[in-house]
Parts: structure tokens; C-alpha cells; sequence
């Protein structure tokens, strides 16, 4: 029988991980290690330290697989260049007068179609900030709307977090992906208007921070669609017409097909190899998160948590987003804030009356509000994209932590206030 682990000691597996991730040690490492200490420290011992870690891995090995999947199709966007011309189309459909929107939207719609987060902000960097450069923004207001499309875009998308709560609450990925557009745009939306206040605030874009690249190879937008649109339709096969397509099998398929209308087929092995390099970090984090998620499932704090509800009333699908919110910012990154969120609390929120789809995308959208502190990865990964300081980094915090909470508040609206009447 699994031992329970104290409060204290789930408070120090926490404090513990947050600490390590501070200290530069890789995050599956620093999960692992917090939740060994806070079962020692939370009275499971050795033996049932260990059962709790082992039982807390195996239950992420489903997500773990499908995000090993994705990377056949994020490989085959990425290295084909499809991505790439999937973004310089919006740019371009937009144009300058529209610039920031463009940025935010483009950035939003690369990640939505299946680029993991970071590679998006990435590959729309070198292009933002030549529009920058061309209209006199500020690298603050370039990187606002790079970073808040960013986060609009993973709530939409089929990613490692969309992926880890739609198993975690047993919904089709597609109803997630979907349940997520509408605070996508409303967050698109703020990120713009915030972008435009910063546009002449802070340090603006040179000379030496443009990248010189080559012209990105003659291909269609309707090639370069193909490999998520090919994914989509077969996730959609569930909600639609009952066909169950798991993203296990739906998205390697969509990167094979898309690969063979690209005419690249001959390619189609090393685009694979590259998506699973891109993919292999979030899978190993992933397993190191379901260590911690076993310490968090098996501590008395869930009782507390459930006690406090009732006590204050509070209703129960605040529980959603609140548990994306505090997870992901534990562990500074999306993905392991939604699998921790999801695996732990799931169960209890379903208990509780929310329907699955409401907790997905609840606590889907809680994770983007403090995914960019500075002990994940993204911040890092924001700031070098746009070769800006640390010091100015720091600054666009408050209006990054905006933006997640436009997400996490529409979406609680629609599926907590209003899916009360409507789930």
C-alpha cells in the first residue's frame, strides 16, 4: 500500500525542485530529486519513496509517447521549411502597418499548427526582427507579441501540454486544441494592444542583432499546410464521425503525408531524427515530472485542498486553472505544469462535478501564466531569440503574466462561470 506523504513534505518537494531549477540543474533532475526528499521528509521511507517516483513515471509513459510522435510532424514543418513559410505568409498577408499583430499572430498560428513553443519563437525571431528594424520597434514590443502569441498558440496546439491534459482528462486533443481558440484570440488580442504601448520603450532593434539568411525555398502555403492539416482532419475523426485516430498515430501520419505532397519523401528519415531530437528533452522532463506529480498525488494536501473548497465555498472548477497557475510556475515550463496539474488533480476535479473537457482546458490555459519565470527555459529561450539583456528581459514579466491571465480568465469564464449551464 502506497505510504502518504505529509503537506511539509510536499511543500519541500516543491521548494526543493524550484531551488534546484535556480541552480542551473536540468529540470527532470531537479523534479526527481525534490520528490525523493519530500517523500523521505513526508514520511513515505525509502521503499515507499521510491514505489510512489516509479508509479508517478509510468502513469506520464501515454504522454510521453505521443509527445515522441509529435515529433515526426514538428520535424517535418521545421527542417522541410514549411514552417518557416507558413510564417513569412502571415508576415507578409499582414504587412508592416499591422506589424506587431502580424508577429504576435504568426507566432500564434506556428505553434497552433504543431511547433513546439520555443522553436516558433525561434523561427519567428529572425523575421520580427527585421520588421522591427524596417519600423522603429523596440525589442520589448517585438518580443511581447513573439512570446505572448507564443502562449496563445500552446493552448491551441498539439503539443506536449494540449497533449498532457487532454490524457490526463481522457478528451479527444482536438476538443482541447479547439476549446482553447477563443482566449487564444482574446490573448492575441491583449498582447497587441500591449505591444503597441512598448513599441518605442526600451532598446531598440540594430543592425547587429539581424540575422543575414537565405531566402526560404520556392513552396507553396498549401504544401506547406499540408502536414497539419493532414493531422487535424484525422484527430477531428473522433468528435466528427466517431472514428477514434489516436495522436499516437495522427500525428506521425500528418508529417509522413505532408512530407510525400512536399515532394521531400527521400528526406523524410532525417526530418524524423530531427523531430526526435526536438522532442527526447521534453520527453525525459516529462517522465522526471511524474515523479513529483507521485509525490503530490499520494500527500494529505489534497485533502486540505478539497477541506478549503468546502470551507470557503469556493467553486470547484477554481481548482483548474489554480492548479495550472501554481504548477507551472513550480516548474517553469507549460508542459510540466499541465502534467503535473493534470495527472494529480484530474481525478479530484471529476469527483468533484467538472467535466473533462472544462479541466483540460482550464488548466491548459492556467500553465501559460507563469511558464516564463526566469528558471525555465523559455525565458532563456525568448531572450537570446532577440539578443536582448537580462535586465531588460526582466521588465516584460508583469505584461507576459498579463497575458496567461487573459487566457486563464476566459477560459474559466466559458468553461467554469459559464459551463456550469452549459457542460
Amino acid at each position: 500500500m502506497t505510504m502518504e506523504v505529509t503537506t511539509l513534505g510536499t511543500l519541500l518537494a516543491l521548494v526543493v525542485t524550484i531551488g534546484l531549477i535556480l541552480r542551473q540543474v536540468a529540470p527532470a533532475y531537479a523534479m526527481m530529486a525534490g520528490a525523493f526528499v519530500g517523500g523521505i521528509c513526508g514520511g513515505a521511507a525509502l521503499n515507499g519513496t521510491l514505489h510512489i517516483m516509479l508509479t508517478g513515471a509510468e502513469g506520464m509513459v501515454g504522454v510521453v509517447l505521443r509527445v515522441l510522435a509529435a515529433g515526426v510532424l514538428a520535424g517535418v514543418l521545421i527542417e522541410s521549411g514549411a514552417a518557416k513559410k507558413i510564417a513569412e505568409s502571415i508576415l507578409n498577408g499582414l504587412g508592416e502597418k499591422k506589424a506587431l499583430l502580424a508577429v504576435a499572430g504568426a507566432t500564434m498560428i506556428l505553434t497552433g499548427v504543431g511547433v513546439y513553443v520555443a522553436v516558433a519563437v525561434l523561427t519567428i525571431a529572425p523575421v520580427a526582427l527585421a520588421i522591427g528594424k524596417r519600423t522603429n520597434m523596440s525589442k520589448l514590443a517585438v518580443l511581447l507579441a513573439i512570446s505572448g502569441g507564443g502562449k496563445a498558440g500552446n493552448i491551441i496546439s498539439p503539443n506536449p501540454n494540449s497533449i498532457a491534459v487532454s490524457d490526463a482528462f481522457d478528451v479527444p486533443l482536438t476538443t482541447v486544441m479547439f476549446a482553447g481558440v477563443l482566449p487564444a484570440v482574446v490573448g492575441v488580442g491583449i498582447a497587441y494592444m500591449m505591444a503597441r504601448k512598448l513599441r518605442h520603450v526600451g532598446e531598440a532593434v540594430e543592425n547587429k542583432d539581424m540575422t543575414t539568411e537565405e531566402d526560404s525555398e520556392d513552396m507553396s502555403l498549401m504544401k506547406a499546410l499540408s502536414a497539419p492539416a493532414t493531422a487535424i482532419f484525422l484527430l477531428l475523426l473522433q468528435p466528427t464521425a466517431g472514428i477514434v485516430i489516436d495522436p499516437l498515430f495522427a500525428l506521425p501520419a500528418g508529417g509522413v503525408v505532408g512530407t510525400l505532397v512536399m515532394g521531400k519523401g527521400s528526406y523524410l528519415n532525417q526530418y524524423i531524427q530531427s523531430g526526435l531530437g526536438k522532442m527526447a528533452g521534453v520527453a525525459i522532463l516529462l517522465l522526471g515530472t511524474g515523479t513529483l506529480a507521485g509525490v503530490i498525488s499520494n500527500s494529505a494536501i489534497i485533502g486540505h485542498i478539497l477541506n478549503g473548497i468546502d470551507t470557503f465555498h469556493i467553486p470547484a472548477y477554481v481548482l483548474a486553472p489554480l492548479s495550472g497557475i501554481i504548477m507551472s510556475g513550480a516548474t517553469g515550463s507549460t508542459a510540466a505544469g499541465t502534467a503535473v496539474a493534470g495527472s494529480v488533480f484530474a481525478p479530484t476535479m471529476m469527483e468533484l462535478g467538472l467535466h473533462g473537457l472544462a479541466g483540460a482546458a482550464m488548466v491548459n490555459a492556467g500553465a501559460t501564466v507563469l511558464d516564463h519565470m526566469p528558471h525555465g527555459t523559455y525565458f532563456h529561450i525568448t531572450r537570446s531569440s532577440v539578443h536582448m539583456g537580462m535586465k531588460e528581459r526582466f521588465k516584460l514579466l508583469p505584461y507576459e503574466t498579463v497575458i496567461g491571465l487573459v487566457l486563464a480568465v476566459v477560459s474559466t469564464l466559458i468553461f467554469g462561470v459559464l459551463g456550469v449551464l452549459f457542460l
